[in-house]
C-alpha cells in the first residue's frame, strides 16, 4: 500500500508518500480500504513533534471498507465504517480498533464521513457534555469559518443560543454568518470589550476557544461570573502557565482543557456521539463544508493550507 510517513519531526515537507507493508489486523481490529481521510490541526503537532504519537504514518481519522477482521471484531468484511480516534489513517490500509467504528449511514457519503466525523464529535462534546447552552444563552465560538468553528456555530445556533464569534476577513464572516452566528468580530487586543457591548456589559455563558495562545486572554474576560472557557486546541500555539487565582476576582471563573478520548471511553459513548453527528447532518442542522480536498500524495500541501489559517472548512485526502 501506500501511505504518507514521518521519519523526522519538522514542516510540511517531512511528509513523504511512500510504499508500505500492507498492516495486518490484530485480536479486536479490522482491516479498512480507506475512501476519506480527514486532515486535523492535531496531525500538524504530531508531525512538528509536539504531541506524542506512533509514527512514521500519522492521522486520526478516516472512513472505508472492511477488507478484513480480527479475531473477535464484531465488524463484517464489506461494511461502510469511520473512526474519529484512530492511528495511522494517512494511509490506504488501516488497521483501526473494531470499538472505535461507526457504521455509516447509506446517505452520507465518504467525503463527509471520512472528514467530519472528529470535528462533529469534537462539537458535541463541548456542546453537550462540557457546557450545554440553553436557548438564549450568549456564547462566543472563535474561528467560526474553520471546519470546526463551522460546526459549533450551527449546532449552538440550532439550540437556541446566541452565537458570537470571530474571523479574520471579509469573506470568513459571510460564512459565519451563513452558518448562524448572531454577531461576528474580528481578533483584536479590545474583543472582550465588544463581546461585553454585545451581551449587556454580562459577558458570554461559555467560550470555546481552540485557538489557544492568541485568543485565550480575551476568551477568559469575555465569560460573565460563573462562566466556562473550554480550551480544546491551541492552533497558535499553548498558552502559558497562569495563577488560578486569577478566576476567582472576575466571578468564579472555569477553564477546561477537554480532548476527545476522555469524551469516548465506552462502545456506548461513541456510538452516542457519531449517530448524533450523522442524525445532525442528515437532518441538514449541521451542513459540512470543504476546505479543500487532496490526493494521498499531497498531504505536505494540505498541511500547509491548515497551518496558513486561510482555509475555511473540513479539509480532506483521497486515496488513489
Amino acid at each position: 500500500m501506500h501511505a504518507v510517513v514521518v521519519t523526522e519531526p519538522g514542516g510540511p515537507d517531512a511528509l513523504r508518500y511512500r510504499r508500505m507493508p500492507d498492516p495486518v489486523p490484530g485480536p479486536g481490529e479490522v482491516l479498512v480500504r480507506t475512501r476519506a481521510i480527514g486532515v486535523n490541526y492535531r496531525d500538524v503537532y504530531v508531525r512538528r513533534g509536539e504531541y506524542p504519537a506512533e509514527l512514521p504514518v500519522p492521522g486520526l481519522e478516516g472512513a472505508g471498507e472492511v477488507v478484513a477482521a480480527g479475531e473477535g471484531a464484531e465488524v463484517a468484511v464489506g461494511d461502510r465504517v469511520a473512526w474519529a480516534y484512530g492511528r495511522a489513517s494517512y494511509a490506504e490500509l488501516v488497521a483501526v480498533p473494531a470499538g472505535q467504528c461507526v457504521p455509516v449511514p447509506d446517505g452520507i457519503d465518504w467525503q463527509v464521513a471520512g472528514g467530519a466525523l472528529l470535528q462533529g464529535m469534537t462539537a458535541h462534546y463541548l456542546l453537550e457534555s462540557v457546557y450545554r447552552p440553553t436557548p438564549g444563552d450568549a456564547i462566543l465560538v472563535h474561528a467560526g469559518a474553520g471546519g470546526m468553528g463551522q460546526l459549533l456555530v450551527q449546532w449552538a445556533a440550532a439550540r437556541g443560543a446566541k452565537v458570537i464569534t470571530t474571523v479574520s476577513t471579509d469573506e470568513k464572516e459571510k460564512l459565519a454568518r451563513e452558518a448562524g452566528a448572531r454577531h461576528v468580530l474580528r481578533y483584536g487586543d479590545d474583543l472582550a470589550e465588544h463581546v461585553r457591548e454585545l451581551t449587556g456589559g454580562e459577558g458570554v455563558s461559555a467560550a470555546y476557544d481552540g485557538v489557544g495562545a492568541a485568543t485565550f486572554e480575551s476568551s477568559l474576560a469575555s465569560l460573565r461570573p460563573r462562566g466556562t472557557l473550554a480550551l480544546f486546541g491551541s492552533a497558535s500555539g499553548r498558552v502559558p502557565p497562569f495563577d488560578l487565582q486569577r478566576l476567582a476576582e472576575p466571578g468564579s471563573l472555569f477553564v477546561t482543557r477537554p480532548v476527545l478520548p476522555h469524551f469516548v471511553r465506552t462502545r456506548a459513548e461513541v456510538l452516542w456521539r457519531a449517530n448524533e453527528v450523522f442524525s445532525a447532518i442528515s437532518e441538514d442542522i449541521l451542513r459540512i463544508r470543504f476546505g479543500g480536498t487532496y490526493a494521498l500524495s499531497d498531504a505536505a500541501q494540505a498541511h500547509r493550507a491548515i497551518e496558513s489559517r486561510a482555509t475555511a472548512g473540513s479539509l480532506v485526502l483521497l486515496p488513489a
